[in-house]
């Protein structure tokens, strides 16, 4: 394996891209909390909805 850095200052300044470089693995982990936070959100208005589905069935 190759290291394509000298030192690890140089890696995280990424050849002079590392504004650019770290700005978007923050926007996509920023993007998948967001997605993760939704999803169980979603799901338990999901789960909510059965319940009272099933609980209509049952009074009638």
């Amino acid at each position: 394996m190759t290291i394509w850095w000298k030192s690890w200052a140089d890696f995280w300044a990424m050849g002079g891209h590392a504004y650019f470089v770290w700005m978007s693995y923050g926007a996509l982990l920023a993007a998948i909390v967001v997605e993760t936070i939704l999803l169980r959100a979603r799901r338990r208005r999901a789960l909510d909805a059965i319940e009272e589905e099933r609980d209509l069935e049952a009074e009638n």
